[in-house]
């Protein structure tokens, strides 16, 4: 090693990682320093201090731009990497305890409803009550760099293709249909056909794009010859439902999360009622991960629940 890469990782403050990381995922100075409770001098001062020390421009920052160079791109990914691997440290540090204990960090897509996997939960929480769970919701594009940058123990979304290094199990299936608000003109009528639908305002999850994980659900509309574009967009699936209650446009639901708003009153599935798109949502986790007694057996847990189900039994309809 050359004398200063001998020297570097000795005289960098590492705070200033945590900064970074901060300003990336809060896109700004201003709202890291409202994040981070501090003046906003005091987080472009750290910002110009990790500059100097990696010899790299990082962030672009002019009026109206915010822009993560190659570089700072690289050193994010990394910062990630290391914020996981310390965020383990007491879980891992937990082996002296007779009682299993832990913490367990969840990643998981908004619209993710599955009874076999809270019956896992139920009966781990009941067996090992000083494990403690924390549950994020996201994206499922973010639950995926979530676990890539090992930043959480498990995560539970959509994919359209797994990544690379990454592991992978359907977790269960579940199909969607479209659905329309009591507000909706098509909503006490008796009957409704396809070609009602057509020309129809909609609203959308951001995936169902072309090679994104919704986008058997984006074929769907196009098949009922729903008006092209949206007139709303969420990656929730409870401010979509909010949406299509409101009638600001008919949209997608899974059948088994409407169920019970079709049952109150609040929803009407709309044609079609067959050959609907099958979505599967996986259990993704990091094989790379160093993991603490507490993840290890809630993980084996979950792929022994998985194994001894038929995929049809957790197929929800």
């Amino acid at each position: 090693m050359k004398p200063y890469e001998q020297r570097f990782p000795w005289q960098l403050d590492w705070n200033l990682l945590r900064t970074f990381m901060v300003v990336v995922e809060q896109r700004g100075i201003s709202r890291a320093a409202d994040f981070l409770g501090l003046k906003q001098p005091t987080i472009s001062s750290a910002l110009k201090r990790l500059e100097q020390a990696m010899g790299q421009r990082l962030i672009i920052r002019k009026p109206n731009e915010f822009k993560v160079t190659r570089a700072g791109q690289i050193l994010y990914s990394e910062c990630s990497s290391i914020f996981g691997s310390v965020s383990q440290l007491p879980a891992l540090l937990e082996v002296t305890a007779e009682e299993l204990r832990g913490h367990i960090s969840v990643a998981i897509a908004s619209h993710v409803k599955s009874d076999h996997f809270d019956d896992v939960l139920h009966d781990f929480a009941k067996r090992h009550p000083k494990v403690t769970f924390s549950f994020t919701v996201a994206e499922s594009e973010e639950v995926a760099s979530r676990i890539s940058q090992n930043r959480t123990s498990l995560g539970i979304c959509l994919l359209q293709h797994i990544p690379p290094n990454l592991k992978a199990s359907v977790l269960y299936r579940e199909y969607f249909g479209l659905f329309c608000g009591p507000r909706h003109r098509l909503f006490d009528r008796e009957n409704i056909a396809l070609s009602d639908l057509a020309g129809e305002p909609s609203v959308s999850f951001q995936t169902e794009v072309e090679n994104g994980p919704l986008e058997p659900v984006a074929r769907l509309r196009a098949r009922a010859n729903i008006a092209t574009g949206w007139r709303g967009v969420s990656s929730n699936l409870h401010e979509l439902r909010r949406m299509i209650v409101s009638d600001i446009g008919i949209g997608a639901l899974p059948l088994h999360v409407a169920a019970r708003d079709v049952e109150r009153g609040r929803l009407r599935q709309l044609p079609p009622y067959d050959d609907l798109p099958l979505v599967n949502i996986y259990l993704l986790t990091n094989p790379a991960r160093r993991l603490s007694d507490a993840e290890a057996t809630f993980l084996t847990i979950c792929e022994d629940a998985i194994a001894s189900v038929d995929l049809q039994d957790r197929t929800y309809r």
